[in-house]
């Protein structure tokens, strides 16, 4: 079975849960507000996914926003970002 960290108000999530739904793919939702994925494990993700670092960001997010990522990240090293 698969985990599936969501935060519930979130469309891109609502749409990769029903289409697990619809393949009928069993998984495990996590609530990513509620449990975070600890540093070993987002580092994990990371590697597997092959995508740039900044996607793990949720650039819609407040936090991300008050915190003025967008001009903070790119100076950033990765260790620090996975700190965040």
């Amino acid at each position: 079975m698969i985990k599936v960290y969501c935060y519930d108000r979130c469309s891109t999530c609502k749409k990769a849960l029903a289409w697990l739904d619809s393949k009928k793919i069993s998984y495990e939702k996590i609530d990513i507000k509620g449990d975070h994925p600890d540093e070993a494990s987002l580092r994990a993700f990371h590697k597997k996914s092959g995508l740039p670092l900044k996607r793990f960001f949720n650039t819609s997010g407040m936090l991300y926003r008050e915190n003025q990522l967008s001009k903070k990240l790119p100076s950033m090293s990765e260790d620090q970002q996975f700190k965040l």
